[in-house]
């Protein structure tokens, strides 16, 4: 796809979710999609190869939370993958400070040279697991905002996500069109701290696929014994 067909999509489409970025963010995203393309090809990163898809169901998707991000100084992505929705809510973000976890080193890879090629000077990349993680101090409880898209079942999520958050922080897990999971939570988020704000249901812009995104407020600090150990909460879910 040539830049300026690449330009006009994504500002027609950020303009149906009420987004305005500068030419050299849109850049960005566009250096971005050929670094993924590329490194697709040597590692799986993502089953999307179209570029229209990427445009619509990794970069716009990824930016449909951005009105729940108000330039929250401390960020961190769960299970961030390919880097959705971290790095380009970093781009649109660049005041926040975003930290993007994947257990997978070849990911962490892929998303350093991104971190290097875009010069993100405001995200950091660490491979590990979010159960271990959640049990370092520089980490526990530190952060404004956590989100995570599409990795596990809500009720799971919450055993991964809760524990980096600060007492009236926000949870954000963006999900597909099932959330019926959301039924069997009430336990993992009385046990973990949390309380559900909002369930915002909507179709990505001008298309039938359908998104829920899920707001989850901290409401007091999280018992120390969660997480538990890596893979149990899959396992066992609260």
């Amino acid at each position: 796809m040539e830049k300026i067909v690449f330009k006009k999509k994504m500002n027609e489409l950020l303009s149906e979710i009420n987004i305005e970025i500068n030419e050299n963010k849109i850049d960005m995203f566009y250096l971005y999609m050929q670094e993924l393309l590329e490194w697709n090809k040597k590692i799986n990163l993502t089953a999307i190869e179209d570029e229209n898809e990427i445009i619509l169901k990794h970069f716009i998707d990824s930016l449909t939370v951005q009105k729940y991000i108000k330039n929250a100084q401390n960020i961190i992505d769960i299970g961030t993958g390919a880097g959705f929705p971290g790095i380009p809510l970093a781009i649109v973000n660049e005041k926040s400070n975003i930290v993007l976890l994947d257990s997978l080193n070849k990911r962490i890879n892929f998303l350093n040279n991104v971190i290097q090629k875009l010069e993100l000077s405001n995200v950091k990349a660490i491979h590990g697991r979010a159960e271990d993680l959640a049990k370092i101090v520089q980490h526990r409880e530190k952060y404004d905002i956590v989100i995570s898209r599409a990795v596990a079942p809500f009720n799971v999520l919450l055993e991964y996500m809760l524990p980096f958050n600060k007492v009236n922080s926000y949870t954000i897990a963006m999900k597909g069109s099932n959330i019926e999971e959301v039924d069997i939570s009430n336990n993992a988020l009385k046990k973990l701290g949390g309380k559900i704000e909002k369930i915002e249901k909507s179709n990505l812009p001008n298309t039938d696929i359908k998104r829920n995104i899920i707001i989850v407020r901290k409401i007091e600090e999280t018992p120390k014994k969660f997480p538990r150990k890596a893979g149990i909460p899959k396992k066992e879910p609260l």
